[in-house]
């Protein structure tokens, strides 16, 4: 069920992606390598692809919402996976896993076309 406005969605995609690029020094493991690098790095594509979208947050309006919700479904499954992908789930796993699933539940529940005013 879709019930997540494309509004509300390109406000969580910039709290998102401020949070990913903050989360290795908000949770403490900025230690280098991809436990750190992974949520950065998505954080920034995150950031930059919100711009580019074609919904209420973006500012260039080129990236189709089905294929933003695409990406950030892919992003989230890879986020939540990372730990054991890239073998640092002993050190940390947790931020990367809560964070992805929510990221793979918004994906799924958002609404895929932007609203447009008919004045």
């Amino acid at each position: 069920m879709r019930c997540i406005s494309t509004r509300i969605h390109a406000m969580l995609d910039y709290v998102v992606g401020i949070l990913l690029i903050a989360a290795p020094w908000i949770f403490n493991f900025a230690t280098g390598g991809p436990a750190q690098s992974i949520p950065v790095i998505l954080g920034l594509v995150a950031l930059v692809m919100s711009l580019f979208t074609n919904y209420e947050g973006g500012l260039v309006k080129m990236i189709p919402m089905p294929v933003h919700l695409t990406i950030d479904l892919l992003s989230g499954i890879f986020l939540a996976a990372s730990p054991w992908l890239f073998g640092f789930a002993g050190m940390v796993f947790l931020p990367h896993l809560v964070v992805g699933i929510l990221e793979i539940a918004v994906s799924l529940c958002t609404i895929k076309a932007p609203f447009v005013s008919r004045v």
